[in-house]
């Protein structure tokens, strides 16, 4: 069966637009057509080099342009009313950039809303594609290093202050997040894919090193559904520069720790210890490869050959997990991730930020 091309908008012109471009220009099922930006100009260094046309608002570029797909990377904060805002007026899939979205409630209520639109949500995990992050999940499935007994996440990178004076959403509880949301969501997520769901959450957070009202550090304790036991420690407070990024697990046969910019190296794994060059990538920034993959998947989904891999409750899942850090933060007591919902401060209402990205 032949597939279909799709043509592709972005919202959103900042560095990772670049990742998803590159990704596309090397997928035969994707035509990129355009992108959008408040500012105009901001468009500039992606509309020339991949012929795009440029617009300064997403009405003018959906209403202009026959899409089939948006890519969703505007501020964190801003993702929900996008997504909403074109799933109610226009006829298009979406591709959502991490974390999706801030709270557990708007998650519900937009893939309610692709559903009645029969439209698709595609979150951006890319991480979950990297060799390493594949191997371990094998090996897990395999019982490779038997029964998972200990499980560590240790970030440990540097955001001084000039990156948040950058722009007014970042270090806001409204459209950004702290160290947890935004350099820690993919390696919340990979814990959850690896590992399995994690029962209790006990967070503890601080801002050490720059003047934001977020969390620059976290350090929590966990219990995984099966058992299993975990520490997660991530902060930008380290200084002058990222010096770690990794996920290690202990089991009851050997141990596996993989890490490197984007936990894009297998760099332990006791079992096979000679395995560990084979399944480690290079990669040139913390963005990695895993958006030439996840585009591969959009298109089969798209051409009804194969479901996307992160459906609704996958993604559901990881933004409950995030929450319940914020949450046990707040609330300065264990809990039961399960029974969270939604922190009270992450993603609170901020109509002073929001209408500079409207």
């Amino acid at each position: 069966m032949k597939q279909k091309k799709f043509k592709i908008g972005f919202i959103g012109s900042g560095r990772i637009v670049g990742h998803h471009l590159k990704a596309i220009k090397k997928n035969k099922y994707f035509e990129p057509k355009a992108i959008c930006d408040l500012i105009i100009k901001k468009t500039e260094i992606y509309s020339k080099k991949y012929k795009l046309n440029s617009y300064d608002h997403y009405d003018k570029m959906l209403k202009n342009e026959n899409l089939d797909v948006v890519a969703i990377v505007t501020p964190s904060g801003m993702h929900y009313e996008h997504a909403k805002k074109i799933l109610k007026n226009y006829d298009v899939n979406l591709i959502v950039e991490k974390p999706t979205f801030l709270k557990t409630s708007q998650v519900k209520e937009i893939y309610e809303l692709a559903k009645r639109r029969k439209k698709k949500i595609f979150p951006v995990f890319q991480n979950r594609y990297n060799k390493a992050v594949k191997k371990l999940k094998s090996a897990v499935k395999k019982k490779e290093i038997g029964d998972i007994r200990i499980v560590n996440v240790r970030v440990r990178w540097c955001r001084p202050q000039r990156y948040y004076n950058l722009s007014k959403w970042r270090g806001t509880f409204s459209h950004d997040g702290g160290a947890l949301t935004n350099q820690g969501i993919h390696h919340i997520d990979v814990l959850r894919y690896l590992f399995g769901e994690i029962k209790n959450v006990n967070c503890n957070m601080k801002t050490l090193g720059a003047k934001i009202e977020v969390e620059d550090t976290a350090m929590a304790l966990m219990e995984f559904e099966n058992g299993a036991v975990g520490t997660l420690e991530i902060t930008t407070a380290a200084r002058p520069k990222d010096y770690e990024a990794s996920i290690s697990v202990i089991g009851s046969k050997g141990l596996a720790q993989i890490g490197g910019l984007a936990i894009n190296k297998l760099e332990v794994f006791s079992p096979k210890p000679l395995e560990t060059k084979k399944f480690s990538e290079n990669i040139p920034d913390a963005y990695g490869f895993g958006h030439f993959d996840l585009y591969k998947d959009v298109a089969l989904d798209l051409n009804r050959i194969k479901k996307f891999p992160v459906a609704f409750e996958d993604c559901y899942k990881t933004i409950q997990f995030l929450n319940s850090f914020y949450s046990s933060n707040e609330k300065k007591k264990t809990l039961n991730v399960k029974k969270v919902v939604d922190s009270r401060m992450l993603g609170k209402k901020n109509e002073k930020i929001s209408r500079l990205y409207r």
